[in-house]
């Protein structure tokens, strides 16, 4: 028996595909797997089958003409074509996950391409694919040229290479956002994006949290379960920071902070916690900062933080690095507004605000000074 690949092409209608298989079963060829390209021209079905040894490539597009599949093309393939498709998808995944330079060789590997050509400028006619051809963005700039003599590409093996391009632009962008943080006292540590998997890191950290720096960051009823923290930790939009620091006698990091901002529209909420040893030393500063500089470039008119009248740390930070504008109380929670459009005009200090607001006369709106 001897391993192919039939490529062909099949009306997308009832009983069409049945007629294809049943072709090649009286040829004796059996059908490990199949895959469905939806395409314009109809449905392009993807079989690796086992044949037997004296079938030739001409008598297999026989069969698959005689079942009324069009536009054939057959290769021989070798063992490793049993791995499905979704397996070796995930595990070029997983190596870009490890390796986002290998973006190139991975493409050509999904894709079982004769030739991935990187350039550095973007493709004239944009990205998109052809029979033979495939145009890629590369996340560090540039794009990729994908060519493949047979057969043609599908806008089924579009998508999944754009999603491999998509994970390697994460991975980057997270790396890159990855700095170490050296504070005041000379204490080093990580900031980097939160991801899913850090909740147990996380939900640690707020064991080692007294109850009074919980209350501040969750004022709120329901506090911080491991459902609430899972969402904080992969916000729809936004982004959640996370400090980490050696652990003591060797162990692995630990977390000792998470700053989150969570956008809607023009407005992005932002809060921070600080486990209870860390406070005090400049760490929460240099992620409000950090949160700042996400909220700026993400284009975001104004930031809003919802803190109890108590929290001396929280207003000290706004008060000394930036400008808050409106100071709104509901008994002791406080909405700090914080607009992001003129940077130029004087800090006014808090206190002076929240005199104006109980004296009815309505300080200006301002802004952070980073």
């Amino acid at each position: 028996m001897t391993l192919w690949r039939i490529r062909a092409t099949v009306a997308d209608r009832p009983g069409f595909l049945s007629v294809l298989t049943a072709s090649l079963a009286l040829r004796g060829v059996n059908i490990l797997t199949v895959q469905v390209h939806t395409t314009e021209a109809g449905a392009v079905d993807d079989f690796l089958v086992d044949a037997p040894a004296e079938l030739t490539a001409t008598d297999l597009v026989e069969a698959v003409e005689r079942g009324r599949g069009r536009n054939c093309w057959v290769a021989r393939s070798e063992a490793q074509g049993l791995a499905d498709q979704p397996t070796r998808a995930l595990g070029l995944a997983s190596r870009l996950v490890r390796d986002p330079d290998a973006l190139g060789e991975s493409l050509r590997s999904l894709l079982n391409a004769d030739a991935v050509t990187w350039r550095p400028v973007g493709a004239p006619d944009g990205a998109g694919h052809a029979e033979k051809t495939m145009r890629l963005p590369d996340p560090s700039g540039g794009c990729f040229e994908v060519f493949r003599t047979a057969p043609t590409f599908t806008p089924a093996e579009y998508a999944r290479a754009q999603a491999l391009v998509d994970l390697a632009g994460a991975v980057a962008r997270q790396a890159a956002d990855r700095v170490t943080l050296v504070l005041p006292d000379g204490a080093e540590l990580t900031v980097r994006p939160a991801v899913p998997h850090d909740l147990p890191l996380v939900v640690a950290m707020h064991g080692r949290c007294s109850a009074r720096s919980l209350h501040r960051r969750y004022p709120a009823r329901g506090g911080a379960t491991p459902e609430r923290l899972g969402r904080l930790l992969a916000p729809a939009h936004g982004v959640t920071l996370l400090a980490l620091a050696a652990g003591p006698d060797g162990e692995p990091e630990r977390v000792v902070a998470m700053a989150n901002l969570a956008a809607e529209g023009v407005l992005a909420e932002f809060a921070l916690l600080v486990e209870d040893g860390w406070q005090r030393r400049g760490l929460g500063s240099a992620l409000v900062r950090r949160l700042v500089g996400y909220a700026t470039r993400a284009g975001h008119a104004a930031l809003l933080a919802h803190t109890g009248a108590d929290n001396v740390g929280m207003l000290r930070i706004l008060d000394r690095l930036y400008r808050p504008g409106a100071v709104d109380r509901d008994g002791s929670l406080l909405t700090v507004t914080v607009p992001l459009a003129d940077r130029l005009a004087a800090p006014v200090p808090l206190a002076d605000r929240q005199a104006a607001q109980a004296s009815g006369h309505e300080t200006p709106a301002a802004v952070f000074e980073a």
